[in-house]
């Protein structure tokens, strides 16, 4: 799309900036709502360095979680759909929500739903969104449908950087320890080697092996560079594939420690959306559907798919989960309950905060178990090369002696 740079006024002063537009005259009207009147204006050449690149999603969710709560209270304040729109499009910081806000507030003044136009966005707005929103169009509470939209993004967003700093210790300690060994072995442990080879006495089986992992790393680190490569490859290839995805997830939550805790932080995911999607009052299948597409594991996603068609056939949709490794208990006693009661959207919501404050506590219960075992890991990798240099060292100065 087009963009065309102005001079303007507004009542208070004289404005300055860009608009994307179809064409001139929809610029000049873009602007005339927003109270701009234009002075001058001309179209802005497209060029390599203007064009705006965005990889995955071109809206942070911290970003997407302060646009639902300020729509929501400009809705409340009895601001209109199109000018609460138009206000956020003007105050948000990312020029390319910027222009999706700009977009969306065309599509609505073109006639078309709130929904609608959100949806021409995907990597923006989730089917969660979507469906919350057109909802809450259909029952007259957008504001309300909002509200709830925040919340749910906001503690998701909360849970999910409490697992992702609970793990940046542990990989950051590899790598340090990884970089450390290939430091030792490559540079300091080949300094030594000429003065090994002229000791008569035999060397110990430490130094032997330390020694000859020093010289495969000086001669085959290709070698290993592209073991590394292959795995990484093959991790990505797996995990395009249903049945790899599968295997892999299932292994994550199967591993100790690390496992427990993807797993509480998916099952509070899960429930919450659940929670959302109900209060908002989106069938309950259609809910499922969404909950199993948001849900970012294949085992949780292959047991909720289940649920669905349980709940089709009649049945419960806490039966695949009774039974179920992955699923604590907890979990289809509470669906049973809300089932049986009727308050379904509220025992899951008990269920996403109880599972919340679990990933709280066990981030916290994993930082302080996995720091020590991290810097003994280190000083036992350290310690064996450093071993394997001095032991023969200490021989060659007693014979000395």
């Amino acid at each position: 799309m087009p963009r065309y740079q102005y001079d303007g006024r507004d009542r208070k002063r004289v404005r300055k900036g860009t608009v994307q537009a179809d064409n001139r005259r929809e610029a000049v009207l873009k602007l005339r709502d927003q109270g701009i009147r234009v002075l001058n204006i001309i179209e802005m050449p497209e060029t390599t360095l203007t064009k705006e690149i965005s990889i995955g999603s071109p809206v942070k969710r911290p970003q997407l979680i302060m646009f639902l709560q300020q729509f929501s209270t400009l809705l409340r304040a009895g601001v209109t759909i199109v000018e609460a729109i138009t206000i956020l499009s003007q105050q948000v910081d990312s020029k390319p929500f910027r222009k999706i806000l700009s977009e969306i507030g065309d599509d609505l003044r073109g006639g078309g739903s709130l929904s609608d136009a959100m949806a021409k966005h995907p990597k923006v707005f989730e089917p969660l969104t979507l469906n919350m929103i057109a909802a809450g169009e259909a029952s007259g509470t957008i504001d309300d449908s909002l509200d709830r939209l925040a919340v749910h993004y906001e503690k998701s967003y909360a849970t999910r950087q409490k697992v992702v700093s609970a793990m940046v210790y542990p990989v950051v300690v590899l790598v340090l320890a990884f970089g450390v060994v290939i430091f030792l072995l490559t540079s300091i442990v080949p300094m030594f080697v000429e003065m090994f080879e002229s000791l008569d006495a035999e060397l110990p089986a430490i130094t032997l092996f330390v020694l000859g992992a020093s010289e495969f790393m000086q001669k085959y680190w290709y070698v290993l560079v592209g073991l590394v490569l292959l795995v990484v490859i093959g991790i990505y290839v797996m995990n395009r594939t249903k049945q790899g995805k599968y295997m892999i997830d299932s292994f994550l939550l199967r591993m100790p420690l690390i496992g427990d805790l993807m797993k509480k932080s998916v099952l509070s995911t899960m429930t919450r959306t659940l929670s959302s999607l109900f209060t908002s009052s989106v069938p309950i299948l259609q809910a499922m559907t969404i909950t199993e597409r948001i849900v970012d594991n294949a085992v949780i996603a292959k047991v909720m798919r289940e649920s669905r068609n349980s709940l089709q056939q009649g049945n419960s949709i806490a039966a695949p989960m009774k039974d179920h490794w992955a699923f604590p208990p907890l979990i289809p006693h509470m669906i049973s309950i809300g089932e049986q009661t009727g308050a379904l959207d509220k025992m899951l919501v008990k269920v996403a905060e109880f599972y919340e404050k679990e990933v709280e506590t066990a981030t916290e219960r994993m930082k302080a178990l996995i720091e020590p075992l991290m810097m003994i890991f280190l000083a036992v990798i350290v310690g064996t090369i450093v071993m394997a240099i001095m032991i023969p060292m200490f021989s060659m100065y007693e014979q000395v002696g």
